[in-house]
């Protein structure tokens, strides 16, 4: 029986990570719960081994239901029936399973119903759902919105909606508009208050919603009459019970066809104020997006061993000229670096989640006390390290995604082409990972200010002073020669002092800090146990000296003089 969690080691590897312990104790407070639920942790292998039935009990669900409902539902997509949205019928099967299991509201407290998880099983868990069905991860995964309710909503909001979610109601965050996908702070979606009734209202028209026909939406609008900007916005959440919001259509995509993308129109929509007004984007839709973000890494990484898997078995068993193609070094060094890529990736997004872990639990104690001076330090130090891998996190994984189906379908020959192998369904699913929760490109925006003030290379420093295998050592020093290339180059586009030179240059310098980082990793990794991990970081290794060599060369070689022909207008 497949199981998408059992079946790869490399995931249990990563969840036996050392700051595991420090999560688990943040998380748990001393364990206290143990005497008041059933099913709370007693310690710490008590913890642990609850991550780990849980992640089995995923990891089967989606290699078998959600994998065995997978192309049905690709095929038959959701319906649009009046002003309301009917999932594919596999898909309904899926939620089913999912909440029978217990498996929503994984990260809220056991007050509220939840299982009181940490991000990184969770984020675990979204990884394993997407090798299956990106489509249906969507759905599932949207559960995280209440993250955001519960991180800025108040006790009230709180007894009231988190509860629905981990019950098993699905939710969504309504942001974008048809003039405003990456612009935000355009956003024109009216929120009036009714004094009468003591509520606010939301008019106007949302596009692009994912799952735009769920339960409860957190809803981005305008509450600032006569703003334009990004301070006129506030956060609400809308409850379909309520009415008010129909769905015009359903958009026909290219992929992740289980998943419902609406565009609603808001009819005098009853809503509730999250949090402070004008604080909507400025704060909290910054913390969203950074959830959403670690979650498209997840799906991102889970398609990439779906399409991995595919490659593997196709060249195993196709032969040509009398052996399996799997012997020729073409497509050897293909699925070679399809492996060191997902193992590099998946490495980056659980230490970017381990960081996101820390501050997370410490933010929530401090709601209960006052954090000491220690745990202050702690907090801000984990917060800057998880904002800064989770740009590289979401668009080198995005990227990596793409390269990989890509890759994997090229294994395949004319029979990738073909509708009959779920190749295909992989590659229009992973394009999809590279644009929305933001581009590639506005990746690069977010991470560039930590090429600029020395985060990312201090990173690399560090990672050289630790200590690895003897196996790793060669290879660690080639990271350094790497990082030293890195140095040259921020210094180069630094001494420029020219914008458009800088701008011009900083995916080029993103993509080296996460290169280099993402090596550190797997050399960790590979120094831990180096029959899982080992061969991929010589492999990557390779792989990145040559894209370090090749983004190296074009920002040295870059003048101000030659900006003019990168213009096109």
């Amino acid at each position: 029986m497949a199981n998408n969690y059992t079946d790869h080691p490399e995931l249990r590897f990563e969840m036996n990570h050392p700051l595991m312990k420090r999560i688990v104790e943040l998380k748990e407070r001393g364990f206290a719960e143990k005497d008041a639920y059933d099913y709370a942790p007693i310690d710490f292998d008590d913890a642990m081994d609850n991550y780990d039935r849980v992640l089995d009990i995923v990891g089967e669900i989606a290699g078998t239901t959600i994998a065995d409902n997978a192309e049905g539902v690709d095929l038959e997509g959701p319906h649009h029936v009046g002003d309301r949205v009917n999932y594919a019928s596999g898909t309904d099967r899926n939620l089913d399973a999912m909440v029978k299991a217990g498996m929503n509201g994984m990260t809220m407290p056991r007050r509220y119903k939840g299982l009181n998880f940490p991000i990184t099983p969770y984020t675990m868990c979204a990884e394993l759902v997407a090798a299956s069905d990106a489509g249906f991860g969507n759905i599932w995964s949207l559960q995280d919105c209440i993250e955001t309710l519960y991180e800025f909503g108040d006790a009230d909001q709180h007894a009231r909606f988190i509860p629905r979610v981990c019950e098993g109601e699905t939710m969504s965050m309504d942001l974008t508009e048809p003039d405003a996908g990456s612009d935000l702070q355009s956003v024109m979606l009216k929120a009036t208050f009714d004094e009468e009734n003591n509520c606010w209202r939301l008019n106007g028209v949302k596009r692009f919603i994912t799952n735009g026909d769920a339960h409860l939406h957190l809803v981005l609008a305008r509450s600032e009459e006569g703003t334009t900007d990004g301070r006129g916005l506030s956060m609400f959440i809308y409850d379909k019970r309520d009415g008010g919001v129909n769905v015009r259509r359903i958009e026909n995509k290219l992929g992740i066809h289980g998943s419902p993308t609406c565009e609603l129109v808001y009819k005098n929509a009853k809503a509730e104020l999250v949090g402070d007004r004008k604080m909507g984007l400025i704060k909290y839709v910054m913390a969203l997006m950074n959830g959403a973000r670690l979650g498209i890494a997840a799906q991102s990484v889970g398609i990439s061993q779906a399409a991995y898997n595919e490659g593997l078995a196709y060249a195993r068993d196709r032969e040509q000229f009398g052996k399996a193609i799997i012997n020729f070094p073409a497509v050897a060094d293909m699925l070679a670096t399809i492996k060191a890529k997902l193992d590099a990736g998946r490495a980056l997004l659980y230490q970017c989640a381990r960081y996101v872990d820390i501050y997370k639990a410490l933010d929530d104690i401090s709601r209960e006390r006052k954090l000491t001076p220690e745990e202050r330090k702690e907090q801000k130090l984990y917060a800057k390290l998880a904002d800064s891998l989770t740009p590289l996190a979401k668009g080198m994984n995005s990227e990596y995604c793409n390269q990989n189906t890509y890759d994997a379908l090229q294994i395949h020959g004319g029979s990738g082409f073909m509708m009959d192998y779920p190749i295909q369904r992989y590659a229009r699913d992973a394009r999809i990972t590279s644009i929305y929760e933001g581009t590639t490109q506005l990746q690069v925006v977010a991470a560039i200010r930590y090429v600029t003030n020395g985060s990312y290379l201090a990173q690399m420093r560090e990672f050289e002073q630790a200590e690895c295998s003897e196996a790793m050592k060669a290879i660690q020093a080639r990271a350094k020669v790497m990082a030293d290339k890195f140095e040259e180059a921020v210094a180069r586009v630094k001494e420029a002092a020219d914008q458009e030179y800088h701008d011009l240059c900083a995916r080029h310098l993103v993509e080296m800090a996460a290169d280099v980082i993402m090596l550190h990793l797997l050399i960790y990794n590979a120094s831990a146990d180096a029959a899982l991990f080992e061969r991929s970081a010589r492999v990557y290794a390779n792989f990145v000296e040559a894209e370090i060599a090749k983004h190296h060369t074009f920002v040295m070689n870059l003048t101000t003089e030659s900006l003019a022909d990168y213009r096109q207008a």
